[in-house]
């Protein structure tokens, strides 16, 4: 972040511990999904989420404008909702159809929102769900902006 005078890795509070970027996953209820359109024009719409500890997890109506902007570009970026302390993914995104995979969504689902969402409420004709499996995330905290800042880097 340059020009914002921050400090350096071992200043201030340091760097932030890739546990604190997922407490913020865990705890976050809203988080902001962005996308680009097939002409290049970005959107954004705000989604419920779950973190399962290698992906962000979330689900759609197949007509959806995300659904279709991810067929034509897998990258997105999704944050969390709190702009104060905030956690940045910018990843791929894959739609997900295997039974198994759906189940587990919907019990991180129901867990999290204390839904009572059946398997069936996915069926991949109706509603996709999307895994977005990070290739960096970003991090801050608000009452340390300058020592604070962390970027976190994932490989494939």
């Amino acid at each position: 972040m340059p020009g914002y005078g921050l400090q350096g890795p071992d200043e201030g509070t340091g760097l932030l511990p890739w546990e604190w970027a997922v407490r913020r996953l865990n705890a976050a209820r809203n988080f902001w999904l962005c996308t680009v359109r097939p002409d290049g024009r970005p959107h954004a719409m705000p989604v419920w989420g779950c973190w399962s500890g290698e992906a962000f997890w979330f689900s759609s109506s197949r007509p959806s404008r995300k659904i279709k902007n991810l067929r034509d570009n897998a990258d997105v970026v999704v944050t969390t909702e709190e702009a104060e302390n905030p956690v940045v993914i910018e990843g791929r995104a894959e739609i997900v159809t295997d039974p198994v995979d759906l189940q587990r969504f919907i019990d991180m689902v129901n867990a999290k929102y204390d839904t009572g969402y059946r398997v069936d409420f996915l069926d991949p004709e109706v509603n996709a769900v999307v895994a977005v499996r990070p290739q960096w995330a970003f991090g801050l905290q608000q009452e340390d902006f300058k020592g604070s800042p962390t970027r976190w880097g994932f490989t494939r």
